[in-house]
């Protein structure tokens, strides 16, 4: 691995510190973004049934802010449970804008890195074109300068490439991920609201 890095020549450590990069917000994303911990199966149903039971307390409401995501935006919609529907609605999109913007966190710069990486690929390939022409003499070429900016050109293009794939994968995945989530965050606070609101029992 070492003579690969050491014969891509300089170019290669801006991509090797891109692929750490993308390696570790891949890693980060896919502990952070796991639905149950996001959406947690029944906390809706059991906040229904503390609603129903003893109305909306603080310690509920501490309990559900640091629950999970879901939970601190039931729990901003239950701060005005005696305001009308349409206030209790937009103080539960407002949260829900937090909570969907603390989600996509790290998002953009793992596409930027699937984006960025080929580019940077293509620069260490033009570094070496650069090195193969230097080398070249109008009476003598000199072989192994010539092996070394084709070195150069063609690991750090592969490399390059390399790194954008998988990060673009995930980047793609991950988007698509975080949109399902925050639909199914709406919809389990719809059914919070109508059930306070008694336009259903449960």
């Amino acid at each position: 691995m070492f003579d690969i890095i050491r014969a891509a020549g300089w170019p290669i450590w801006p991509l090797l510190v891109a692929s750490i990069i993308a390696v570790a917000l891949i890693i980060e994303r896919g502990i952070t973004l796991r639905r149950n911990k996001i959406v947690p199966p029944g906390l809706v149903e059991n906040v229904i049934a503390d609603f129903r039971r003893g109305g909306v307390t603080d310690d509920m409401l501490a309990r559900l802010g640091v629950h999970s995501p879901l939970g601190r935006v039931l729990a901003a919609g239950l701060r005005n449970v005696r305001s009308s529907r349409d206030v209790m609605k937009e103080s539960i999109e407002e949260a829900g804008r937090a909570v969907a913007h603390e989600l996509e966190r790290f998002l953009t710069s793992l596409g930027t890195i699937a984006t960025v990486a080929p580019l940077m690929g293509l620069f260490g390939t033009i570094v070496g074109m650069i090195e193969i022409f230097g080398s070249q003499t109008p009476n003598s070429a000199n072989p192994q300068q010539l092996a070394h900016g084709i070195s150069i050109a063609l690991y750090n293009a592969g490399f390059g490439i390399l790194i954008a794939i998988p990060a673009m994968i995930f980047y793609r995945y991950y988007r698509g991920l975080v949109e399902s989530i925050v639909v199914d965050m709406e919809q389990e606070a719809v059914r919070l609201v109508e059930v306070v609101h008694g336009d259903r029992k449960g």
